[in-house]
């Protein structure tokens, strides 16, 4: 359990941060910039919770806590990706419960018959601003494991949790009838 007393220790003023196994990393780091943008998803999935109920708020609090996981799994470096004492690691399970969420989601849906505008429904909108952060943070767990060992079921998991937030967002429309349609060159006429 994580207890912290006290919230600032000035030992980041150098613009170094610390990493699990007691490294100093710069706060620029590209594994910081994925910690960054994984923690700045699960902040836009805590603005969606606030407007899901029922069995969708239930699965999006795991998701959250899972991307507590990833973010300890990306600040813990190595190639080392078993989980152990020290070590919390992203672990296929994670990954097949995302996997299956997605395929109970999306079986309710209607068929996609044209890409579709980010909203909808408050619910829906709120989600989809945090799918579009969950494949920026997907952009920067892959330009880090371009540079760094990075675990596959960590990158599995940011990968499939924008397309877990696609389908709900579409089941937050009515299932998919009240999305929003794209319409292309649609301003052209105007």
């Amino acid at each position: 359990m994580v207890k912290l007393n006290k919230i600032y220790t000035r030992t980041g003023d150098d613009g170094t941060t610390g990493l699990v196994d007691g490294s100093r990393v710069g706060k620029h780091a590209a594994r910081m910039e994925a910690i960054g943008a994984v923690d700045e998803a699960n902040s836009a999935l805590g603005l969606a919770v606030l407007a899901v109920d029922g069995a969708h708020r239930a699965a999006l609090l795991r998701v959250q806590n899972d991307l507590f996981d990833l973010g300890a799994d990306l600040a813990t470096p190595g190639d080392d990706f078993a989980p152990g004492p020290m070590s919390l690691r992203i672990v296929p399970e994670q990954v097949a419960w995302l996997e299956s969420a997605i395929d109970v989601v999306n079986e309710d849906l209607d068929p996609l018959t044209s890409f579709i505008l980010p909203g909808g429904s408050e619910g829906a909108a709120r989600t989809h601003i945090a799918r579009a952060a969950a494949r920026r943070a997907e952009r920067a767990c892959v330009a880090l494991a371009a540079k760094e060992a990075v675990n596959p079921a960590a990158l599995a998991y940011i990968n499939r949790l924008s397309d877990y937030l696609f389908v709900l967002a579409r089941a937050l429309n009515n299932n998919g009838a009240d999305d929003i349609l794209w319409v292309p060159g649609a301003s052209r006429g105007a």
